[in-house]
């Protein structure tokens, strides 16, 4: 396997026990979003494991202590990728609940394989883009080129790379290697690295459609 600078698996075992769970073509989609839910606790520790904190001055109901909190100057930023990336959503808010959330939407072509977008909340200025920190979010990163269109997204607003982090349930080498050659220093956090894309630019072994998936929606 190759090791890419900024990318990071997560292998714990909770991780791998309900990645199995998720690929098996027989999970209902209750159980399979829920086992998705449960993936996405850990992908989020190590996604904002490197975020800055600052001191502060606490009064327990004992006496007074120095702690350490998020940095209140960073805002971030929480960007699910419509409609797939909504199951992180409800955990990442849960866990970062200071943090705001805006949606983008996007929907592969299945001809050219590229994005096609068709929802954008992203304010067209940010202000003071130094201090954002983005969490884009979306269960499969395959081609790459979905990712890179989110990513440029904040790029453009003057984002610096090294403030982005990408997260997906799973990987595809293609689309690792697509985005991190454009984008070195985006942090991409994922629960698997897979074998490879097929024609169809499907993840193989992959879990199928995570969209269909999560949200019922397969046509037998």
């Amino acid at each position: 396997m190759i090791n890419y600078k900024n990318v990071f698996v997560v292998n714990h075992p909770l991780c791998c026990h309900n990645l199995s769970i998720i690929r098996d073509k027989n999970t209902t989609a209750e159980v399979f979003r829920n086992a998705i839910r449960r993936i996405t606790y850990l992908l989020f520790y190590k996604a904002s494991e490197d975020l800055e904190l600052q001191e502060c001055i606490i009064n327990t109901p004992l006496e007074t202590c120095k702690c350490q909190k998020i940095n209140s100057e960073k805002e971030i930023i929480i960007v699910p990728i419509l409609r797939a990336g909504l199951i992180f959503s409800d955990i990442a808010n849960e866990i970062m609940p200071f943090a705001s959330v805006r949606h983008i939407g996007m929907y592969r072509d299945e001809d050219t394989l590229k994005p096609v977008w068709y929802y954008n909340k992203i304010p067209v200025e940010l202000e003071k883009p130094e201090n954002k920190i983005i969490f884009i979010l979306d269960p499969m990163l395959a081609t790459g080129n979905t990712a890179i269109d989110a990513i440029k997204l904040f790029t453009a607003k003057n984002v610096p790379q090294k403030n982005i982090r990408f997260i997906s349930l799973i990987s595809a080498p293609e689309g690792l290697d697509n985005v991190t050659t454009n984008y070195p220093d985006v942090k991409i956090v994922t629960a698997s690295i897979d074998k490879s894309l097929n024609n169809n630019g499907y993840i193989l072994p992959g879990l199928g459609d995570a969209g269909d998936r999560i949200f019922n929606t397969v046509e037998n």
